[in-house]
């Protein structure tokens, strides 16, 4: 497996490479001149010349290119062309408050998706079932940012029992530590900041778990119909092994490999889909931040916070191969 790790790991790197094509390519299809953006419409021909000489704008493509990915090894992401902070100090800082969202959401996803795909599955053609993929075409079929509004209108504005904005509340004060508001409250033993960003947690998390949930709960129902249907699984309920153990042990665990496909695939939604999550719900997240990028033109963060993503959705999809060892002894990597 150690060898299968390694051939694939490099083939990610000429993936990366186009990515990094592809985006350094596309932001500079924006229309608008960063430098007019960073110095003002009044600004004088000559002092945009020397900001653009200073980014490098004012060489070749293919130059600028270069230089920018000398940098991106370095672990350099560029400078914010309208604040002047380096995109990866800010990157670190905002990355948590996605990380926090998205993990919470596709553990929400996990926790809610293969047990309805399960049941639908088990109990196939019956009322659960009906409910189950209604529910799940609906899923699907729904906007995040149509869900959000929703959410956050009946239980913030209509109930007033949960907030619709920001990690915590305006009357919390919490240390950070690591950024992660969740762990910092639970290090710190501040219950009551903890509880508070739970409940400012649950609104995005459900609106950024919805797609994931119901694609989950689709394939673990065909996964686990294609599997009932096998011969070990009618074996082993001809030797008397009771209904649950043969769902939970023979049928289950075969039924998982195209489910931990369609988990690691749903690692990119919801990094996507946390840019329309979090505006809605003022998540300082990523998201949010490219969105206000993308207003002021600042492509410096934008190229950064792509690429960034597109190195994490590859690495998922890396380690997503590797696990399906794990979860299906039969695979074995030559």
């Amino acid at each position: 497996m150690r060898r299968y790790a390694i051939r694939r790991s490099l083939t990610i790197v000429p993936v990366l490479l186009g990515v990094s094509v592809l985006v350094f390519s596309f932001i500079h299809l924006i229309p608008g001149d960063p430098a007019l953006t960073m110095l003002g419409e009044r600004a004088t021909p000559e002092k945009v010349a020397e900001v653009r000489a200073r980014l490098g704008l004012d060489r070749p493509i293919w130059q600028q290119y270069v230089l920018y990915m000398g940098k991106v090894l370095h672990g350099d992401l560029g400078v914010s062309i309208v604040r002047g902070d380096p995109v990866a100090t800010d990157l670190l800082r905002r990355f948590p408050a996605t990380v926090e969202l998205a993990v919470s959401a596709i553990a929400v996803a996990i926790a809610v998706g293969i047990p309805i795909g399960v049941a639908s599955a088990v109990w196939r053609n019956s009322l659960l079932d009906s409910l189950a993929r209604l529910g799940a075409l609906t899923g699907v079929s729904m906007p995040i940012f149509w869900l959000g509004l929703v959410l956050a209108w009946f239980f913030g504005v209509q109930l007033r029992v949960l907030p619709t904005g920001f990690r915590l509340g305006s009357g919390t004060a919490l240390v950070s530590w690591t950024n992660f508001v969740l762990l910092d409250a639970a290090l710190q033993g501040d219950w009551a900041a903890l509880v508070d960003a739970l409940r400012h947690l649950i609104l995005p998390a459900l609106a950024l778990a919805t797609i994931p949930l119901a694609i989950i709960a689709r394939m673990t129902r065909a996964s686990m119909l294609e599997v009932l249907s096998r011969e070990y699984v009618r074996t082993a309920e001809a030797k008397g092994l009771s209904r649950g153990a043969v769902i939970m042990r023979h049928a289950l665990r075969n039924a998982l490999l195209p489910v931990l496909t369609v988990i690691g695939l749903q690692v990119g939604h919801l990094l996507a889909g946390a840019i329309l999550t979090e505006t809605i719900f003022s998540w300082p997240g990523i998201g949010l931040w490219v969105y206000e990028s993308i207003e002021s033109r600042d492509y410096a963060i934008v190229q950064g916070v792509t690429l960034f993503i597109a190195v994490i959705v590859v690495g998922v999809n890396l380690l997503t191969d590797v696990l399906y060892a794990v979860v299906d002894p039969r695979i074995r990597y030559e």
